[in-house]
């Protein structure tokens, strides 16, 4: 989106809201979505539509926020929710554009938004339309439609849905009028914008009936409740708990219906009663505490009345079940149940209680996955969605703990789900362990069996994220993305190329004949390949045949594949490859599977970035980290010196830790440190420390003024990280030895006899904590075949250990090496940490053999 289309056309008058706090002509507060309720309702029957949405623009102008939706669940559409107005979603494109769209399926609106497909891979039907308020776009109207019912034109819904926006554009107007601050024409418009969460409206529904009555007396001017025992009951609130304030009602009602109670004092005060207006209210938690619900009509008429001017005298009536429905469920062979609009469990008849071995009492109020441990599978809450969303029958099966397979049927509609469950025979070469690959669409009779498929396309974006998400190299991604393609789709070949100097480059392939791909290595972009054009128009191919492809691409070398996919990789709006993908045979690619793939292909693009990126940064950190370690140590009479490095497996495989041997002019100093953090920015510090102390102990100053000016420099580099350092000055001929330590491990000292001590140093803190601090001196005696062992964390922290842990098995394995040498010490040392393939640390270590004068 252009920036100037996020920028409001005027300038806006001062202290206009989104949500008007005047009252009305009926005493009720005026609110937005009152103007938005009617128009959407009546747009989603003259279309024979399920449902309707109106997305308003928000304050700043760059998001499109849903603020009243009717016939599908507000907790399916959370996502959407808020949209970008830049983004790549039906919404956002009729905004920017100021123009109704219309897609009469699927395919259409896979083909036109494939990202939005991607993430609601169902087959429906929707419709939209700008809604203006002044000239000025203020938001979109949307109604969905099954599309498996009888088409309608685009005609016919262009002129439904511009009635609803012009009417929904006369009583925004009208709000926007009302609401305080206005100070001239061009504020009609700014009135409108929403912040909030979508309000839920319903649509109309014949009355049920019901077993429960509570009769209730409504102040409609004063705001006032009062009830019997039956309907406090029904609201669940105590009569001695009771204070009769409308507020305390609405507090007890489900979030998604207070537009019903309201909508319910607003037909009260227009016409004088209120006919079935459904909400639901809170129903005592279970025993888990989870919060459900229970459905209940408000009926009634307004009597006069002496104390006040309008008296609403109704009744609640409780809609958890019929007697008749009841009964006639109670005598079917098949499990029935019914889910509300949120999809939790209303009602179950007593064949379903059986089939699924639960009481009625842990049925109520829950999901189905939430009840039963053994639905808690993604493919059946994507079912769920699946029947939602397309409105029409969904079927699939599930393997019950006790043996049995068990046949679903969802059968949905505007206002929840009614479900049949029976017992059926197992699927061939069912695996009871994948409860989720049965899930399906076909709808079945008992005696037959149900229609399977894979889990949807949610499933396999999860998996797929997941599996990237630990993706750290180039390499890694693209084994994550061919061991998660080609199972989870039957594919039998993938090739993985990137774009270098506008080039393709091939960077994995698997399943394809050894020398296969070599013709394609370095093609320039402007090759006529499907390949090239899917990168190049960022858009993906599909050929289910080897004649769809030669019909497209004459003359293109084929192999023995029967069907392919060519998926763009673009990552930040920008190109970085291409994945291909083939099939042994011709290969029908549904929506869900194209949806699926192309939202699949958007997930590597954008890990494969991230990995090049990384890649890069790590060759410049290991290549400096390299540079700054010592080549080779320096050789010292009566000293034997080593030291080893290992960088760490995880993030960015290099560290700051360092070691040195330095000549000084009391002897030598034996240095080891280690900067927090792996990274560039930790390696660079360092390389900085490194090069300090070397200056500091070649200088001639003593250990702890060597530690106190590293720690001071540190500090004033301002480089936001932390070090910590052991220095121990060492005469070679005498063997004593000065030690200051700044916040590392104790060194160990195996004596000649093969005891091992952890040397208990007197210390200070971090290096770069206080600018001024101290770090005392002590002071130690090697005997000669002593050897000194400094070493970092790395070395001794391991995954599900404590550091005290490590360091006895270090002494340990220092107890009871050869000490003749120390090159083979070393090695042994490190190998435990070698040999870890989780190792979140660098590790670093130094060894000195102590000879003594005349030793070698």
């Amino acid at each position: 989106m252009e920036e100037s289309a996020a920028v409001p056309r005027g300038k806006r008058p001062a202290d206009v809201l989104g949500r008007g706090a005047r009252g009305d002509r009926t005493g009720g507060a005026a609110r937005i979505e009152d103007a938005l309720a009617g128009p959407v309702v009546a747009a989603v029957e003259d279309l024979g539509g399920y449902g309707g949405l109106v997305y308003l623009r928000s304050r700043d102008r760059r998001s499109l926020v849903l603020c009243v939706v009717t016939g599908v669940p507000r907790a399916l559409l959370t996502s959407w929710w808020r949209v970008p107005v830049s983004g790549a979603m039906p919404v956002a494109e009729v905004y920017r554009a100021e123009e109704g769209l219309w897609l009469p399926d699927e395919r259409a609106t896979m083909l036109r938004f494939p990202q939005f497909t991607a993430a609601l891979p169902y087959p429906f039907a929707s419709a939209y339309c700008p809604v203006r308020v002044g000239g000025e776009p203020v938001g979109v109207l949307a109604v969905l439609r099954s599309a498996a019912r009888e088409p309608v034109g685009e005609q016919a819904v262009r002129a439904v849905l511009g009635g609803a926006a012009r009417d929904m554009e006369e009583r925004l107007t009208e709000f926007a009028r009302r609401v305080p601050g206005r100070t001239g024409p061009d504020a009609v418009a700014y009135g409108i914008e929403y912040d909030d969460q979508p309000v839920s409206v319903r649509l109309p529904t014949p009355p049920v009936q019901a077993l429960r009555v509570g009769m209730i007396e409504w102040d409609l001017d004063g705001d006032r409740w009062a009830g019997d025992d039956d309907a406090l009951s029904l609201l669940g609130v105590a009569p001695e708990d009771f204070g009769g304030t409308t507020a305390e009602v609405e507090s007890r009602v489900s979030p998604d219906d207070l537009h019903e109670l309201r909508a319910s004092r607003r037909e009260a005060a227009a016409t004088g009663q209120v006919r079935s207006r459904h909400f639901r209210v809170l129903d005592e938690p279970d025993e888990d505490g989870r919060i459900r619900y229970r459905p209940i009509e408000l009926w009634g008429h307004v009597v006069p009345s002496e104390e006040t001017t309008r008296l609403l005298v109704g009744a609640l009536v409780d809609v958890a079940g019929g007697v008749t429905a009841a009964e006639a469920a109670e005598r079917l062979p098949d499990g029935l149940f019914s889910l509300d609009q949120d999809g939790r469990i209303v009602y179950a008849n007593r064949r379903c209680q059986e089939l699924l071995n639960c009481e009625l009492e842990h049925l109520l109020g829950h999901h189905p996955w939430d009840a039963l441990p053994w639905l808690r599978d993604p493919a059946y809450e994507d079912r769920y969605r699946a029947a939602m969303l397309s409105q029409e029958p969904v079927s699939y099966l599930a393997h019950a703990p006790d043996g049995a397979w068990l046949g679903f049927v969802l059968y949905p509609g505007v206002h929840g789900l009614t479900g049949r469950v029976f017992r059926t025979s197992a699927p061939v070469g069912a695996q009871p362990a994948s409860p989720g690959r049965y899930a399906g669409t076909t709808v079945a009779a008992p005696s037959e069996p149900v229609a399977t498929a894979r889990a949807g396309a949610l499933y396999h974006v999860v998996q797929m994220a997941s599996a990237l998400t630990e993706a750290v190299t180039v390499r890694d991604v693209c084994r994550a993305v061919a061991e998660q393609l080609l199972p989870a789709f039957g594919a039998r070949e993938i090739a993985l190329y990137t774009v270098r100097d506008n080039r393709m480059y091939l960077l994995w392939e698997s399943g394809y004949p050894e020398g296969s791909l070599d013709a394609f290595e370095g093609v320039p972009l402007d090759r006529d390949l499907p390949g090239v054009h899917a990168l190049t128009t960022r858009l993906p191919l599909f050929f289910e045949s080897p004649e769809e492809l030669a019909d497209a691409y004459p003359g293109i070398l084929l192999d023995r594949t029967g069907a392919w996919a060519f998926l763009p990789l673009i990552a930040s709006g920008h190109p970085v490859g291409s994945c291909i993908l083939g099939w042994n045979a011709p290969h029908r690619f549904t929506p869900e599977e194209r949806s699926a793939l192309t939202a699949l292909g958007g997930l590597a693009a954008q890990a494969m970035e991230r990995a090049r990126m990384y890649d890069a940064e790590s060759t410049v950190a290991r290549g400096l980290q390299e540079a700054l370690l010592p080549h080779r140590l320096p050789v010292i009479e009566g000293l034997l010196t080593t030291g080893r490095y290992l960088p760490g497996t995880q993030g960015m495989a290099i560290g700051g830790d360092w070691y040195d041997v330095i000549r000084t002019e009391r002897g030598v100093a034996l240095v080891i440190g280690d900067v927090e953090g792996h990274s560039v920015g930790a390696a660079a510090v360092m390389g900085q420390l490194r090069s300090a102390v070397h200056a500091f102990a070649a200088s001639g100053r003593p250990p702890q003024e060597v530690i106190a000016h590293t720690n001071r420099l540190l500090a004033e580099l301002e480089a936001e990280v932390f070090a910590t350092c052991c220095y121990v000055e060492l005469d070679p001929r005498t063997g004593r030895a000065l030690a200051a330590r700044a916040g590392h491990p104790p060194p160990l000292l195996r004596h000649p006899d093969g005891r091992v001590e952890t040397l208990d140093l007197a210390g200070g803190v971090l290096l770069g904590v206080y600018p001024d601090a101290a770090y005392p001196v002590t002071t130690l005696t090697l005997s000669p075949g002593s050897v000194l062992a400094l070493y970092t964390d790395g070395l001794v922290e391991m995954p599900g250990s404590d550091i005290e842990t490590g360091i006895r098995a270090v002494r340990r394995c220092l107890a009871h090496s050869r000490t003749d040498s120390v090159e083979q010490l070393a090695d042994r040392l490190v190998r435990t940490a070698r040999r870890t393939e989780d190792r979140p640390d660098d590790v670093a270590l130094l060894l000195t053999a102590f000879r003594g004068e005349g030793g070698r």
